[in-house]
């Protein structure tokens, strides 16, 4: 039988989503929660990717287990899994369903934080600096009328296609200055949103007019060279918010 696992997580402590040699990340330590409950070897299938120190608000694995899981093997695993780590779903899903192939979209969002705040050391970037907010909501929307994403692309991230299909993109005024970058698409390259977010950052606290930012933005794009991008945004600020799948494809054990 297949089974997704629905969970969510703070990635401050590892080493990113994936399992790495000798390093702890989540799916190691999901692993090894399953192992420890049940005493038998798992092999976990991640939906998306997260770097060292990116946070998870809705993330999936899924796995094949002869084992017939129940609500009580929720409350199990995480009693096992360490308090940065929690387990929200268990559901049974067809012997083909996939995590990653199946996922029809996913949403990304980036917390910039204004002034010091101790709270937020882990869970934002601290950018205290003037930005042209006319700027950035011009650029989030500049960003939909593309679909070739070369620029935003870390090196050596040996994909087929650069392409991407950008469902919404704009940014968001919170409290005290707080800007909240929001993405949602079809998929996303290596790298992809930070290197977005950190351009469109560079260019809003550059003195320019909100024109000539926008040529800027558009000659990043157009260059189809990540050399142009600007991927120095901290991990710590980004984190992935829901990955859809097609309705009726999840059965919640329950």
């Amino acid at each position: 039988m297949r089974y997704f696992l629905e969970l969510s997580y703070d990635g401050t402590h590892y080493s990113g989503f994936q399992v790495q040699d000798g390093q702890e990340t989540i799916q190691s330590a999901v692993t090894k929660a399953l192992e420890i409950l049940f005493r038998q070897p798992f092999s976990l299938t991640g939906s998306s990717r997260t770097d060292a120190g990116v946070h998870g608000l809705q993330n999936f694995f899924h796995f094949d287990s002869s084992l017939e899981l129940i609500p009580k093997h929720k409350y199990n695993l995480n009693a096992i899994l360490p308090s940065d780590i929690a387990i929200t779903s268990i559901y049974r899903v067809a012997d083909d369903a996939h995590c990653r192939f199946d996922a029809l979209q996913r949403s990304y969002k980036y917390l910039i934080y204004r002034q010091k705040d101790p709270f937020m050391v882990n869970r934002g970037w601290l950018f205290p600096y003037p930005v042209n907010q006319e700027l950035l909501d011009r650029m989030a929307l500049i960003l939909m009328e593309y679909s070739d994403f070369t620029s935003f692309s870390k090196r050596n991230s040996q994909v087929k296609t650069y392409i991407c299909d950008i469902r919404s993109s704009y940014w968001e005024q919170g409290s005290n200055g707080a800007l909240t970058y929001r993405i949602r698409s079809n998929r996303f390259l290596r790298g992809m949103i930070r290197g977005i977010v950190g351009t469109m950052v560079r260019i809003a606290r550059t003195e320019v007019s909100t024109e000539d930012g926008e040529q800027l933005f558009r000659a990043v794009i157009e260059s189809k060279d990540c050399t142009n991008a600007d991927f120095t945004t901290p991990a710590k600020g980004l984190y992935l918010e829901s990955v859809v799948y097609p309705d009726d494809m999840l059965q919640l054990i329950q």
